[in-house]
């Protein structure tokens, strides 16, 4: 049986001329946003602090991660004009610091490193002060992706590990928890980029499993964490096994600190890009 969704992890509807308007400039520049794409329980918030998180390379992607909202079809031709969308609507909300994430591409050769790279290039042209943060897939532990993304040279380099080991085949079934780690270790090694991180909890994992993972991505060097529940998107995803209550997020956050995870964003709704700019 479905376990009911607690209150608070329910969030209002808000319609302001805030929202409007951050709706407007998405529009305009033909833009889609994670926000939207994966059903975040945020956007609302987001949206009346005009900002978002922009979903780049389409909305349909090579993967089928079983807790993702995002479908997996046939992927889309890339728009080439898509860097300079991203940069004007960067432009035109005022942002000091922009998120910018994407579908995974394994139909690319660089599972579309480059496009995030002209992505961060076409902002600092238009708004050069403003700082950005790419959420990123694996891109298959491509070192040569992972060049192009370092060379770029964004404020923050987030991949997300999701999960514990002992579920992540079940699900992220195309991913690799041994590569992600090494994706983010090879970008600390080799950057001064700050390297960030997230999982979802509620699949079914336990505390130590939790308390494992977290010693991995420190060992990674993983500078930034960030934990939240799992929400099932639809009866076709995975069901949510455990609703963590705030008492236990609170513990979540004391191993964290314990772990040396100084800088993290720990709670129900916490999600990987929720208040990034504040993080860093």
């Amino acid at each position: 049986m479905q376990k009911r969704l607690p209150d608070y992890l329910k969030r209002p509807i808000i319609d302001t001329e805030k929202t409007k308007n951050v709706r407007r400039i998405l529009r305009e520049n033909c833009l889609n946003t994670v926000c939207e794409n994966a059903r975040c329980p945020n956007k609302n918030e987001c949206y009346t602090c005009n900002t978002a998180t922009f979903l780049i390379m389409g909305n349909v992607c090579t993967r089928n991660c079983r807790y993702c909202n995002i479908g997996c079809e046939k992927p889309q031709k890339l728009d080439l004009n898509e860097p300079l969308h991203i940069a004007r609507a960067v432009k035109d909300l005022g942002l000091k610091y922009a998120v910018i994430t994407s579908v995974t591409r394994d139909d690319l050769p660089d599972g579309g490193a480059e496009h995030f790279a002209n992505c961060i290039y076409e902002i600092r042209k238009l708004a050069p002060d403003v700082k950005v943060e790419i959420l990123t897939p694996d891109f298959r532990g491509s070192k040569i992706s992972l060049d192009k993304i370092i060379e770029a040279n964004p404020a923050v380099f987030n991949h997300n590990i999701e999960t514990v080991k002992s579920l992540f085949k079940t699900a992220r079934p195309q991913g690799n928890y041994d590569i992600s780690l090494e994706v983010l270790k090879y970008v600390k090694d080799n950057s001064q980029i700050i390297i960030k991180s997230g999982l979802m909890v509620g699949l079914g994992e336990t505390f130590e499993q939790i308390e494992e993972t977290l010693l991995d991505l420190r060992s990674s060097g993983v500078d930034i964490l960030t934990i939240g529940q799992y929400i099932q998107p639809s009866k076709a995803h995975l069901e949510v096994a455990k609703y963590y209550t705030p008492q236990e997020f609170e513990e979540l956050d004391k191993l964290a600190l314990k772990i040396g995870f100084t800088h993290r964003q720990i709670g129900p709704l916490v999600r990987s890009s929720y208040r990034a700019a504040e993080l860093v």
